[in-house]
């Protein structure tokens, strides 16, 4: 009987209906009575809502379900906050779970991070891992663990091994740059410019830089966006800048580039990045100053000379590995060595970028740092250049796996974000982030207080390598230096547990260039196709009988 209603009369029609109903009602009621002005009103607006919808022709369901079909999309607005908060369970990550940044939160804000009951994991599932300890415990007297990164140049950088990962400015407001560098500064560990360049807002407190040189060359470019080796000698002079960092490819979205629209072109991020203001601002997806592993060694010599002698190296994610070795082989002809590598893996997300480039594009952060750090074992150059690995790195143990793979030092993104008081809301591209962190919008900036923000970035990077100091004493280690993945331990399945290293590639020192044909099958396959004066394959691949994976792990 209700389906022949329907036809009828179309049920979804029906609130729109009442709103008419109503609005008569209540005009009537007004010209009786004088009263009933709130309940025209209501009722006029919303059955103006539901013509509207009837009539526009962008939204289908609006046009079926006038005035009711609204609520859908409140409803979709709101449930990613719903899904949070009530729905999912404590060690469910997308892409990081309650725990986990209930943990960044607890470290941030000083309060007791410790759980009791045991933990909430379930260590029966495959692929967890913990770290062996030790029966004979030492003890550290600091957890301020640092490297020197360069030492053979004029001018060595002795860093902390918990950085802050690459964030522009533009990306981050103005007030989230004052709070991570002040914290930086108290804490004496570095803070990453992003491509952005060196803002006003990075000099104001003066906290360690490494500064970060994209494809734009933000802040050393000519105007038609070609290096500026006058204007980066400017900058990189500064005693402030410890590090030149070039970036060849990020995690969230490598081999990509960008646009930040002219609207978003402020006066502020026009003067750091050197471009004119309302203008799009364009990074290209590859640079300009150089075409081949030869001269990208030579650019990063002459990066080097001009910065008078400081710490240089590059960032990149790993894509087609004949690439990266054509870089080592580029090394070994040329003489020239970066002073540091940084391997981003494609967990990493603090740049919006298309989801098929957030899912499915670049090597994830373990692949890709077993093979840069095995390639220069392979070669003899790893003892000559630091690794550090960026990728969803939170917790110590996250740290302290990073570096049993070969990291020297890690760093972090999303993590001091948290700690700024990000509540992963998962709007950073919009403008409209509700803690002021990711927002240019003046008036959504003044909910991050500077002061108290730097004290929570300070006070998380400092627990977070307490833990990771308690950690390697109760493993009966004294720096994170001895960390190898003969520590971490993996479940296989339900009856065995490996050691990691009886998991991952393992190259001995220099047999790549003495034995090539005892190599893994990524070694032997690529390495011969990889050239110091091409990014691109030398020859075919020849047809193997066997599949080729281009990044394998397991021995």
């Amino acid at each position: 009987m209700l389906d022949r209603f329907n036809a009828v009369y179309p049920i979804r029609y029906t609130v729109l209906a009442l709103c008419v109903a109503g609005f008569a009602a209540s005009l009537v009621m007004l010209l009786v009575t004088g009263q009933g002005w709130p309940a025209l009103l209501l009722s006029g607006v919303l059955a103006g809502v539901g013509l509207h919808d009837i009539r526009q022709t962008k939204s289908s369901i609006l046009r079926n379900y006038p005035v009711m079909g609204h609520l859908r999309f409140m409803l979709e607005f709101i449930r990613p906050e719903m899904r949070q908060y009530f729905i999912e369970s404590d060690a469910e990550a997308a892409p990081f779970s309650r725990s986990q940044r209930s943990l960044v939160y607890q470290r941030a804000k000083g309060e007791l991070d410790n759980r009791p009951f045991g933990t909430q994991l379930d260590v029966s599932r495959h692929g967890y891992e913990w770290i062996n300890h030790s029966v004979q415990p030492t003890h550290i007297a600091s957890h301020d663990f640092r490297i020197t990164i360069g030492p053979t140049t004029a001018q060595p950088y002795s860093a902390s091994i918990f950085n802050i990962s690459a964030m522009s400015f533009g990306a981050l407001s103005a007030p989230a740059i004052l709070a991570l560098n002040s914290g930086a500064k108290r804490g004496g560990f570095a803070h990453d410019t992003g491509e952005g360049s060196i803002s006003q807002h990075h000099r104001v407190h003066g906290g360690d830089l490494i500064w970060e040189i994209g494809s734009g060359y933000f802040g050393c470019r000519n105007d038609d966006g070609s290096f500026s080796a006058e204007r980066f000698t400017t900058s990189a002079s500064q005693p402030q800048v410890k590090m030149i960092e070039l970036k060849l490819s990020q995690g969230a979205k490598p081999g990509h580039g960008g646009i930040l629209p002219g609207a978003k072109v402020t006066p502020e991020i026009a003067a750091a990045r050197g471009v004119p203001a309302g203008k799009d601002c364009v990074s290209p997806s590859s640079h300009s100053a150089f075409s081949t592993p030869a001269e990208m060694m030579h650019f990063i010599a002459r990066l080097r000379e001009l910065s008078g002698g400081k710490p240089t190296g590059f960032k990149f994610c790993i894509g087609h590995p004949w690439e990266w070795f054509a870089m080592v082989k580029a090394m070994l002809e040329t003489g020239i060595t970066p002073d540091f590598i940084v391997v981003d893996g494609a967990e990493g997300g603090t740049g919006a970028a298309p989801l098929e480039f957030t899912d499915h594009v670049g090597a994830p952060v373990q692949e890709g740092l077993l093979l840069v750090h095995n390639t220069l074992l392979g070669v003899g150059l790893r003892s000559k250049i630091s690794l550090g690995s960026a990728g969803k790195i939170i917790s110590a143990f996250d740290i302290a796996r990073m570096m049993a793979l070969g990291a020297d030092w890690c760093n972090s993104g999303r993590a001091f974000m948290f700690a700024l008081g990000c509540i992963q809301a998962q709007t950073c591209h919009t403008g409209n982030c509700p803690t002021g962190v990711t927002t240019q919008d003046p008036l959504r900036q003044k909910a991050l207080i500077v002061p108290d923000k730097a004290e929570r970035v300070w006070r998380f990077h400092q627990s977070t390598l307490k833990a990771l100091k308690e950690i390697l004493e109760a493993a009966g280690l004294r720096h994170t230096g001895d960390l190898t993945a003969h520590h971490i331990v993996r479940r296989i399945n339900d009856t065995e547990v490996r050691l990691l290293s009886n998991l991952v590639l393992h190259v001995k020192e220099g047999s790549l260039l003495t034995d090539l044909d005892s190599q893994h099958q990524v070694f032997k396959l690529y390495w011969p196709l990889a050239s110091a004066h091409s990014f691109a394959v030398t020859t075919p691949p020849e047809k193997a009988s066997s599949p080729s994976r281009p990044l394998p792990v397991a021995t």
